[in-house]
């Protein structure tokens, strides 16, 4: 699994990087989704799935723009926007591990004890029968590789998935020995407010 330090841009690949990106424009993400924005009402912790283990607390939030599109407009629009500053990063993974279009999900450590200790590459998803390991790591917060949190401390990341996982039917989220199911419940919850969101936006209302 490749992780990218925050801010860092190592020069000596940099150009062979983009030279890539450039001779393979496929390796970029699909375009964004058809669904309109700005017309969401729900919050992250409506569809965010959750494992707490005695060390800490964890936030599973896929990144789809099918997804995202569906939260408040502000919380939308910060998403799109943490998405959009490590889309460098992002693309470079992308390249280095030959996944064409990789499935992003945003993974949040809360400390619940001081020096509460985590381990990023335990979190994995399993969709349609298969279980999918992190391909890659786009960290957000200062720190991450210390692996350690003081209480109610946060540490996220920006974890990179092979293709294949969907996010339209039921899936397990699993750190170390703890799995959770409770994406159904957010699958039934996104799929009303995504049928309330076409309605919005037909009628031109955004709360």
């Amino acid at each position: 699994m490749r992780v990218i330090k925050a801010g860092r841009r190592a020069g000596g690949w940099v150009g062979a990087v983009l030279a890539l990106l450039t001779a393979y424009p496929a390796a970029r993400l699909p375009a964004q989704d058809s669904l309109p924005a700005g017309f969401g009402t729900l919050r992250r912790d409506d569809v965010a799935v959750r494992i707490t283990t005695d060390q800490v607390d964890i936030q599973v939030l896929p990144l789809s723009e099918g997804i995202i599109r569906l939260l408040a407009p502000d919380t939308y629009l910060f998403l799109s926007d943490l998405v959009g500053t490590r889309r460098w990063a992002i693309d470079s993974l992308a390249v280095q591990t030959g996944v064409r279009h990789p499935i992003l999900v945003l993974v949040t450590f809360v400390g619940l004890l001081p020096q509460a200790r985590f381990s990023p590459e335990d979190v994995n998803l399993a969709s349609g029968g298969q279980l999918y390991r992190p391909i890659g790591i786009v960290p957000i917060t200062p720190g991450w590789g210390s692996y350690q949190l003081e209480a109610r401390a946060q540490a996220s990341a920006i974890y990179l998935f092979d293709e294949g996982i969907t996010f339209r039917e039921d899936l397990t989220v699993s750190y170390q020995n703890r799995s959770s199911t409770a994406w159904s419940r957010s699958v039934r919850i996104l799929d009303q407010e995504r049928a309330r969101v076409r309605g919005r936006a037909a009628a031109g209302i955004t709360r």
